[in-house]
């Protein structure tokens, strides 16, 4: 099989295909029957673009119009074929789509494949499924030829020495429309030769391909081996939850099951049918900076595109497929996203989709709470970016707070409010375990009130939005000046605890304040400390601390002016000022350093001078020791 013609010119891999293919050659894997099921949605997808072409190339078609799969076992000969008579590929696509791998998760897919105790699972995740035939064969020929080209080409390799290109050794005839790829099993490999192991693998991966997927036998006629219905155009009684996994296995090339699954139909102005699903597990590219969606778009049957936005970007986790009766079968891919059909078809199918969630919530809070963890902070994208349904995410969104361990909801957190509390209270970093511990809650912990830890990057724009929930506006305990006075403490025994001298504390903010000059905003006694000596809040009006620590990562340059605040009722505090009302401006400065280092510290940065900071640290540990 590997023989080749004269002409042949031979090619190494890339590097990075080179250690995929040894891990696929070298691994052994429980489910191997994978390949199949790739090398059968290869072949779909290249009957899906031909059928795509003739829409505006009717003779690209030519006699040839009945579109179809065809597996061939060959037993005497060890090898097994999967046929097309789709698009095919040209030289230079096989070059491109089977000599490298320019898809943006291939590293990620090497890294995770050689860390997975079952690899098998992330091949489709990845997009490198022709390759996992590598794991059945000692080595693969590949013949295709393009529609309406009068050129053939075949592509050898055996998966370790890299690749060959060649003209097919003929009689002069070209050989059919399409890609016929033939792999020599492994001996240990033989089971995909039988029949019966074949169909089974068809039924249980590629059932709702919408082409016929043919068996053909030495001596047979072909016969077809899957239903080729599209399982969206069903009405739901008629289908299992089997069915609709197998579904979900087929569209997304995953083996996992589906944590939600939307099956309708619209009729009325328009008509169309939906089958979406929310995956278990995380797709490789949910944070890919492009945030495509890959819900395909059909019509009447007919793959069009999975890039027509069919969904906003904050549902770009979502898989499966719309399939329009109304929308012109030869629209083009750039007047998609003028299309008012394709607009109105956006619109509801969101709202919908969202509709669901909710349903979902309601229904299984834990299988809910599950999926938020593993996709809410993609969600609360749409918080900030979709004004028009911003209530309804709000709705769907879940927090963790200093109420426990587990998820929140802001209708649980709205349940608990303490009397007099008329405000949704946060604080937005990227440690869970720091946040908790911050001084800016200390008020909030002594009056017994929630606050929401928000740790995902994106909380840090939704929340500058000034936004509201159920009328209850949401408030930074680490932005602008906060007086929770008005809630009762938990403990009313605190409540009569002395404050410390008006005047010494006025004279010490004057003199902090002339300090630190323009390294802060200002220098105010703080109402939300009760432990902590100090901390650093935001200015009102500008962004939130963990916002500007954001910005200042991505504008090189930027400087924050913070405020600091000091706790008029620490012990430290007021034995500064009594200190600083003896000693003057001197004493003043050094400790107006010492107080602001500290709370940058307590912000989880680092002193802005750390050589300073040592210096200073120094000195007073060695007065306090009594040394000079």
């Amino acid at each position: 099989m590997m023989t080749e013609t004269t002409s042949a010119e031979s090619h190494p891999f890339l590097a990075e295909v080179s250690r995929l293919l040894h891990l696929m050659v070298n691994a052994v894997y429980s489910d191997r029957e994978i390949f199949l099921r790739e090398l059968i949605s290869n072949a779909s997808d290249a009957c899906d673009k031909l059928r795509y072409e003739a829409i505006a190339h009717p003779e690209s078609l030519g006699a040839d119009d009945r579109l179809h799969i065809t597996i061939i076992p060959e037993k005497a000969a060890g090898t097994l074929t999967v046929a097309d008579n789709g698009i095919g590929m040209s030289r230079q696509e096989l070059m491109e789509n089977l000599g490298t791998i320019a898809k943006s998760g291939t590293r990620a897919f090497l890294e995770q494949m050689q860390q997975a105790e079952e690899g098998s699972g992330l091949i489709g995740q990845f997009g490198v499924g022709f390759y996992s035939a590598f794991m059945v064969a000692e080595s693969i020929e590949v013949t295709s030829r393009r529609a309406s080209s009068d050129e053939a080409w075949v592509w050898r390799s055996d998966g370790v020495s890299g690749f060959s290109i060649s003209p097919p050794q003929s009689n002069g005839a070209l050989p059919p429309r399409g890609t016929s790829v033939k792999l020599k099993l492994k001996k240990d490999a033989f089971i995909f030769l039988e029949p019966d192991e074949i169909e089974r693998i068809v039924r249980a991966y590629s059932d709702h391909i919408l082409f016929p997927i043919e068996l053909k036998l030495p001596g047979e006629p072909a016969r077809q081996i899957n239903t080729a219905s599209a399982l969206w155009h069903r009405a739901k009684s008629e289908v299992t939850d089997e069915q609709y996994t197998q579904a979900y296995r087929s569209i997304t090339n995953t083996i996992d099951e589906p944590a939600l699954t939307v099956h309708y139909k619209a009729e009325g102005r328009q008509s169309y049918a939906v089958l979406l699903f929310v995956p278990k597990l995380r797709p490789y590219d949910l944070y890919d900076p492009n945030r495509k969606g890959r819900v395909k778009l059909y019509v009447r049957r007919v793959f069009i595109t999975e890039d027509a936005g069919l969904l906003p970007a904050y549902l770009r986790f979502v898989r499966g497929v719309v399939d329009s009766e109304d929308v012109p079968l030869n629209i083009s891919r750039e007047m998609l996203q003028k299309n008012p059909l394709v607009g109105q078809i956006r619109t509801a199918v969101t709202g919908r989709l969202l509709t669901e969630l909710e349903r979902f919530a309601s229904r299984d809070a834990k299988a809910y709470e599950a999926f938020f963890e593993t996709f809410g902070s993609v969600l609360k994208e749409g918080i900030y970016e979709d004004p028009t349904r911003r209530d309804q995410l709000l709705k769907l969104a879940r927090f963790r707070s200093t109420a426990g361990s587990g998820w929140r909801s802001l209708a649980d957190y709205i349940a608990s409010m303490r009397p007099n509390q008329n405000e949704i209270y946060f604080l937005a970093g990227d440690d869970p375990t720091r946040l908790a511990a911050s001084p800016q809650l200390e008020a909030a912990r002594a009056r017994g009130v929630e606050v929401l830890l928000l740790t995902d990057p994106i909380d840090h724009f939704w929340t500058s939005l000034s936004l509201k929930f159920e009328g209850k506006p949401f408030r930074s305990l680490s932005q602008g000046e906060v007086d929770l006075t008005a809630i009762p403490l938990l403990d009313e025994s605190k409540a009569a605890e002395k404050e410390a001298a008006g005047a010494d504390i006025k004279g010490l903010i004057d003199a902090l304040r002339t300090a630190l000059g323009e390294a802060v905003t200002d220098v105010r006694a703080s109402k939300r400390l009760t432990e902590s000596a100090v901390c650093l809040v935001a200015p009102r009006g500008g962004p939130d601390l963990g916002l500007d620590r954001l910005l200042q990562r991505q504008q090189t340059g930027v400087t924050s002016r913070p405020v600091l605040e000091i706790n008029p009722n620490h012990p430290l505090i007021t034995a500064v000022a009594r200190r600083v009302a003896d000693k003057g401006k001197e004493e003043a400065a050094e400790w107006a350093h010492l107080l602001f280092d500290e709370a940058r510290i307590l912000e989880g940065d680092t002193p802005a001078d750390p050589a300073s900071f040592a210096s200073r640290m120094n000195q007073m540990m060695l007065k306090a020791l009594g040394v000079q």
